[in-house]
């Protein structure tokens, strides 16, 4: 703070001995660590397509403000993080611009990131990479593969677009569109998308050994035909955000599902949509609230993330697909200092009634909701708690050229942590859909290495443990375009 002090007193000594003014009328030692500095302006650049008063819109200092120096150092670090976290850009700095004694100009310098990608697709239809090679023999018979049109900030305003056009082992026509800068206040935004998909293979029980069961098995491929499920969704939602951290959403979703005849039969799975039918449409509704408040958003190292939701699927209260969900999640990133860091993330799930649809009963082992070392394994269930506790280490970071010349990104970032880590789960279901990893505390453990680099992609390779005795190599993916 003291250097602040300095170059604040220099920097006036220099403006009144320019413009003829002396010390004795005016003496630069009144400027003191408890003095409150004017923000005049604030001066934009390097924002080609963005919109200058959206990232004014993210900074908590704005034109007209009083800051004692004392607290100028954290409220410019604090203003660069919410602008990177809009992840808009490569970089970003925020600087001060002496104007006056007690009046200054912020300065901010962005770097954009490429907004627009037409990128060839290639998509596993499995759970996950490490399920697709040593379930499925890595087989290219069982991926998709099309183009993914993605425009990250459409307008300047933050507003994405996505169109996906896949073919191969399903089909997938989807679009997208977020406008979460929508009002002239910029706290209100919306989505509106659809969707159409067919798939050739499905899941339509999970065996009691926790291993996912998929119709059709070739011996029975022709007399199903080419596609087993036809799905149609068309989705809107509504999300009000007044602050920084802080956001509610409110969604609304209309599917439509069909599968294959035989497979709500009692040879498969009569439970599949809880009703004697094989088509359904229905309404999902629901809201949710987050806080978000770490120094990184892809990958966070220190701060706190929560958030809590509640939805509604099906207009009645019980019977066939008809559920009522309560969720919520709780993490907490600290920085130990010295290039450590440690992290706690807990979350958890109940559904209402206990006895639920099929397609209702995901628990653990989807998405991001599975145990680290439990990778090959899905636990259906209508009540989970899951806790993740991981200490990392930062190895390195360097910069190496980009390939090709580039004012955008002149360098590629990398940055290695090394990370020891233990994960507690317990998932819960009736007797009726009971299987062996039910209704039982779960463990798992390991060691793994995280690589962090351009377009905040994580490369994560774990050596996980677990309580069946079982260990192996993982590797899972985060980020990217």
């Amino acid at each position: 703070m003291m250097f602040i002090k300095k170059i604040f007193s220099f920097y006036c000594l220099l403006f009144f001995c320019i413009t003829g003014f002396s010390q004795n009328t005016y003496s630069t030692d009144s400027l003191t660590l408890n003095s409150h500095l004017h923000i005049r302006n604030v001066i934009i650049k390097g924002n080609k397509n963005t919109k200058p008063y959206l990232i004014e819109r993210e900074m908590q200092l704005k034109r007209n403000d009083s800051i004692p120096v004392s607290k100028l150092e954290d409220a410019l670090k604090l203003a660069k993080q919410l602008i990177y976290n809009t992840t808009l850009f490569t970089e970003v700095k925020v600087d001060v611009s002496v104007v006056t004694a007690y009046d200054i100009d912020l300065v901010v310098e962005v770097k954009e990131r490429w907004y627009i990608f037409p990128v060839p697709q290639f998509q596993l239809i499995d759970r996950n990479l490490n399920d697709w090679v040593k379930t499925f023999n890595a087989s290219l018979t069982r991926v998709n593969y099309g183009l993914k049109f993605v425009h990250y900030n459409l307008s300047g305003r933050r507003d994405q677009l996505r169109i996906y056009l896949l073919n191969g082992y399903s089909r997938n026509f989807s679009f997208n569109y977020t406008a979460p800068y929508s009002n002239s206040a910029l706290t209100e935004g919306f989505t509106i998308g659809a969707g159409y998909t067919q798939n050739r293979e499905i899941s339509y029980k999970t065996s009691y050994n926790n291993k996912v069961l998929f119709y059709p098995v070739d011996s029975i491929r022709k007399e199903v035909g080419d596609f087993v499920r036809n799905g149609l969704n068309i989705n809107a939602a509504y999300s009000i955000r007044r602050g920084y951290y802080r956001k509610h959403n409110f969604y609304l979703t209309y599917n439509y599902l069909k599968v294959y005849d035989s497979i709500v039969t009692n040879k498969f799975n009569p439970n599949y949509f809880n009703e004697p039918t094989n088509a359904k449409g229905f309404i999902d509704l629901s809201y949710s609230y987050q806080y978000l408040n770490v120094n990184n958003v892809a990958y966070p190292l220190k701060g706190t993330a929560l958030g809590y939701g509640i939805s509604k699927r099906g207009l009645r209260l019980t019977g066939g697909i008809n559920s009522l969900t309560l969720n919520g999640n709780f993490s907490k990133f600290y920085d130990l200092g010295k290039s450590w860091y440690s992290s706690i993330q807990l979350s958890g799930m109940v559904k209402l009634p206990f006895h639920q649809a099929y397609i209702n009963q995901r628990g653990l082992g989807y998405g991001d909701t599975y145990l680290r070392g439990l990778e090959y394994y899905v636990i259906d269930g209508i009540a989970t708690g899951l806790a993740k506790t991981t200490l990392k280490y930062k190895l390195l970071a360097f910069k190496v050229p980009f390939p090709f010349k580039s004012k955008s990104h002149p360098y590629i970032p990398f940055t290695f942590f090394a990370k020891t880590f233990g994960d507690i789960g317990y998932c819960f279901n009736k007797n009726e859909f009971k299987a062996s990893l039910n209704n039982k505390l779960l463990y798992a453990g390991g060691i793994g290495i995280d690589l962090l680099t351009l377009y905040d992609v994580n490369l994560r390779f774990e050596y996980s443990f677990n309580q069946l005795g079982e260990k192996g190599l993982f590797l899972h993916t985060q980020g990217g375009f």
